[in-house]
């Protein structure tokens, strides 16, 4: 029996290791928390030195831009709309008689003059029918010479008193009778040689013929509804479209002081160039349902581009305004940078800062915008870029366009001194626009919007 522990033991349970296992957990908080501290002081460094950092904004930061110089040009009016194109003239061709379809001498597409043969119908019923009208008229026109001969003896015989004056009425009406059959006969004739004349069907128009109705062999009337073939003229076509009606005093106004409207086609989804026309009539009454009026225009057609049936978009040429303010369309902005809601323009000013320049527009053409009031020529707004702008930010202009922007400058600056020299008691009061300083508005004398750039 042992009394006393052994002293290995007695080492191992009082050494650095036991203090360590019975102390394990509170080491593992230790080591966590020491570990956490840190980092969250790395953290906090981190991001003090992140907001430290110069922060974005338009006065120490310039944006690169896209600009234009406003200048003077001719605008076009347009009124643009939806069009069908429609041929002036469509002929289903029909048979005239009755009988076997003998042959078919156009192909399927096939362009034709007018009078060109196209179908025969067996023509041998009708040369005989011909023949009979020819036959009976030889023989009413013998009867009527001999009714005339008996007619000239009755005549001489009663100057003798050798007939009776019943003789000679009843002959003169006989040669009457005779005279009502000839007549008759030559109709019918006429009428045999017009009904074989109809079995050569021949096109009634220029144009182009389309799929085949009937196929030789089979019997065709009159009453045939689809006919033999359609022909449709091409050269030229028509395109019928529609206006609203606020649009028609204008156009009236140009019809009756003789001008020729110009009428473009184009196609429905790339917007290609098909052709060029000008507009032939319009209908005599507005359509209430849709308050439009229909408009006919006309194009040659030669090269064939449009096709019977064929959607367009057509755009009405009506007249063109001399020396109009204009600027890209890519300019013109629309918001309420003031608090009100507008169109406007990013101006570039003489600093490269830009202004809100809210502007009064006028006609666009195509990507040409007018503006009536708000700018001036050779003044400089931004086209692409202006997303990213504020009042008042710092912009960078191509180097490309850099040269022509600082000539634009001093265009304008030797027109404003120029301006100067004529008014000296002040500033000339621009036609539809507010006095104020490049920039923005005001009174005559200074001022700027709010939040606006240097006067």
């Amino acid at each position: 029996m042992l009394n006393e522990s052994d002293p290995e033991t007695q080492v191992s349970s009082s050494g650095p290791w036991a203090f360590l296992r019975r102390h394990r957990f509170l080491i593992v908080i230790l080591i966590v928390l020491v570990v956490g501290g840190w980092w969250f002081v790395h953290h906090a460094k981190q991001q003090n030195a992140a907001n430290s950092r110069p922060q974005f904004n338009f006065r120490n930061n310039a944006v690169a831009v896209s600009v234009a110089t406003v200048k003077t040009g001719d605008i076009v009016v347009r009124i643009p709309g939806l069009g069908t194109v429609t041929p002036l003239t469509t002929v289903t061709v029909k048979a005239q008689i009755s009988g076997i379809m003998q042959k078919v001498n156009f192909k399927e597409g096939q362009m034709v003059k007018k009078g060109e043969l196209l179908a025969v119908i067996d023509p041998r019923p009708y040369e005989a029918a011909l023949a009979q009208a020819q036959a009976a008229l030889t023989r009413d026109e013998a009867s009527l010479a001999d009714a005339q001969l008996d007619m000239k003896r009755y005549e001489d015989l009663i100057k003798q008193d050798s007939v009776s004056q019943q003789q000679v009425d009843t002959q003169r009406a006989t040669v009457g009778q005779d005279a009502g059959t000839v007549a008759s006969d030559k109709a019918q004739v006429k009428t045999a040689e017009l009904n074989l004349a109809y079995t050569q069907i021949g096109s009634p128009i220029d144009g182009r013929v389309g799929l085949r109705q009937v196929d030789p062999g089979n019997y065709v009337t009159p009453g045939d509804a689809n006919g033999v073939v359609v022909v449709t003229q091409l050269h030229p076509i028509s395109v019928l479209f529609t206006v609203p009606e606020d649009n028609v005093p204008g156009i009236m106004s140009q019809i009756k002081s003789g001008s020729t409207l110009v009428v473009e086609a184009t196609g429905r989804s790339d917007a290609t160039h098909l052709a060029d026309g000008h507009l032939s009539t319009t209908d005599n009454v507005i359509d209430t349902t849709t308050g439009t009026l229909k408009l006919r225009a006309e194009f040659d057609n030669s090269d064939n581009v449009l096709f019977p049936g064929q959607f367009v978009n057509v755009s009405l040429l009506v007249t063109t305004l001399k020396d109009q303010v204009i600027v890209p369309s890519a300019a013109v902005r629309r918001g309420a940078p003031n608090g009100v809601q507008s169109a406007f323009v990013y101006l570039v000013n003489a600093n490269n800062t830009v202004s809100v320049r809210p502007v009064v527009l006028g006609v666009v053409d195509n990507e040409t915008q007018a503006v009536t009031s708000g700018l001036e020529v050779n003044d400089v707004v931004v086209t692409d870029g202006g997303d990213r702008l504020r009042d008042g930010a710092q912009v960078e202009l191509p180097d490309t366009t850099a040269a022509e922007v600082a000539k634009a400058r001093a265009q304008a600056q030797a027109q404003h001194k120029a301006e100067a020299g004529k008014f000296p008691n002040g500033r000339r009061r621009r036609n539809g626009q507010f006095g104020g300083p490049p920039g923005g508005f005001g009174g005559p004398g200074g001022g700027r919007p709010p939040g606006g750039g240097p006067p």
